[in-house]
């Protein structure tokens, strides 16, 4: 079975409740189902306090009104391991868009150490009360290491993906990560880790699509750099990225999410052939998305349709990362708005107040 056939099949079984083993085979399971094991044992116990709440308000001093991000996943997503929340995806997240898009952030994090596709429900339960403009999720890692079968994890992630956008909410996946660059594993299980994983992804990137949102392949955990240097860019228990790791991580994914609120580079605006950038049937652009990280996948329409004999159409692109930028520690507040609207009750303090609310 060729790997856009295994995407589809497994993408397939998710949306009709079929079981999806048999992508990798009964016996690659119970492989892999040991090797996860042993990983866990080498990784060690897991950190005791939370990473640092990536909650607040960013781009102080920027004009409104604010853009509402919510932040669902996992450890990748919370930033586990790191002792700074500057350092975390969301703060990272929030002030690059901040600063991008020229407006107020307010991020929410709902992301939790150890969630898996199953937890996604919850966590978005969470995130519709403060109506976000884009959702952000990073998941499917601990899916393999806790042996989840990749139908059961696209099944989960579509339904989420299929709540939010019933609500009007942008969403952007990272999708699972390329387990076969975690050091913890150890050839030659490394390539069974490698091959679910990569399988897990293209699956999930076709749920994702089918039910009207964009990926962002993560591939081996943001580009080559991870393997050329893990002593950086994974954390102690080399498995989790470190600072310098999650700011790439969240690097990939800031382009992607200023185009899903409206904010494109005028050169980003129309496919670029010389970047590699085009228009393909679903199946066959997911197996190429997991193989070059960073990679952008949205639907289109060709001819005015969405849909031709293999499948949807969706655009593949390369987004340039934009230069880094110094992330902010989060305020509370909307101090901005609650200056210049302390008198007003259906101004920008008002939001203020509904969305504290909505937080409880």
């Amino acid at each position: 079975m060729g790997k856009a056939a295994a995407a589809r099949k497994l993408a397939s079984a998710a949306a009709y409740g079929g079981g999806g083993l048999s992508v990798l085979g009964a016996g690659l399971y119970g492989v892999l189902a040991t090797e996860a094991r042993w990983a866990r044992k080498t990784i060690g116990p897991m950190i005791e306090h939370p990473p640092p709440d990536s909650t607040g308000w960013y781009g102080r001093g920027r004009p409104g009104p604010a853009l509402r991000i919510a932040l669902i996943g996992d450890s990748s997503a919370a930033g586990y391991g790191v002792e700074r929340v500057e350092d975390t995806p969301g703060a990272i997240l929030g002030s690059a868009v901040a600063e991008h898009a020229d407006r107020r952030v307010y991020l929410r994090d709902f992301a939790v150490v150890g969630a898996k596709s199953s937890d996604l429900e919850d966590q978005i339960d969470r995130a519709l009360p403060i109506n976000p403009d884009v959702a952000v999720i990073l998941i499917g890692a601990n899916d393999v290491t806790h042996l989840l079968t990749p139908s059961t994890s696209v099944r989960h992630l579509a339904e989420g993906v299929r709540r939010l956008q019933a609500a009007g909410v942008a969403v952007v996946v990272g999708t699972c990560p390329d387990l076969g660059t975690i050091k913890p594993i150890a050839p030659p299980l490394k390539q069974v880790a490698r091959a679910w994983s990569r399988r897990l992804a293209a699956a999930q990137t076709i749920a994702v699509i089918e039910q009207g949102g964009r990926t962002v392949s993560l591939g081996s955990i943001l580009g080559p750099e991870f393997a050329a240097a893990p002593a950086l860019l994974f954390g102690p228990d080399q498995f989790h990225p470190s600072a310098a790791g999650y700011r790439s991580l969240a690097g990939v994914m800031v382009p992607s999410v200023l185009a899903a609120v409206g904010v494109i580079e005028p050169d980003e605006d129309s496919l670029e052939s010389l970047r590699g950038e085009g228009v393909l049937p679903i199946s066959d652009a997911a197996i190429r998305a997991v193989q070059v990280p960073g990679t952008e996948l949205d639907g289109t329409e060709v001819g005015g349709s969405r849909r031709g004999v293999r499948g949807l159409w969706v655009e593949l692109r390369h987004r340039r990362r934009h230069p880094d930028t110094e992330a902010e520690t989060p305020d509370e507040v909307d101090t901005d708005a609650a200056d210049s609207s302390a008198a007003s009750d259906d101004g920008p303090l008002a939001e203020v107040v509904d969305l504290k609310v909505a937080e409880g």
